[in-house]
């Protein structure tokens, strides 16, 4: 009986423990400046998608998870674009990192 207890209560914290590490994260919707963080940006020893949004005068930049980056990349190497990202940020040290949805550039 003790060990169903016990083995009860560490499936319960584990639980816990897993949704209080995702209570950072939050979906939203960004607008702004899609762009390689090293071509554009000069930020970045290598290249990297990012969006680079602008509220209240400053200026914020979120890196693209790395399947996204990759996803995208090719798009906005060469030429930064406008456009709308969908997802869920979190952070990473100092880094905002968003994990896309949905990804639509303006026309």
């Amino acid at each position: 009986m003790m060990r169903k207890l016990c083995s009860t209560l560490a499936v319960l914290a584990l639980v816990f423990f897993v949704n209080a590490s995702r209570a950072d994260e939050k979906e939203v919707t960004l607008k702004g400046t899609i762009e390689c963080a090293k071509c554009h940006l000069k930020v970045a020893d290598k290249c990297a998608t990012v969006i680079e949004v602008e509220k209240e005068g400053k200026k914020t930049v979120y890196y693209f998870d790395e399947a996204s980056g990759k996803k995208y990349h090719k798009e906005i190497c060469t030429k930064k674009k406008q456009g709308e990202v969908k997802g869920t940020v979190s952070k990473d040290g100092e880094k905002m990192i968003i994990t896309v949805t949905e990804l639509k550039f303006a026309d």
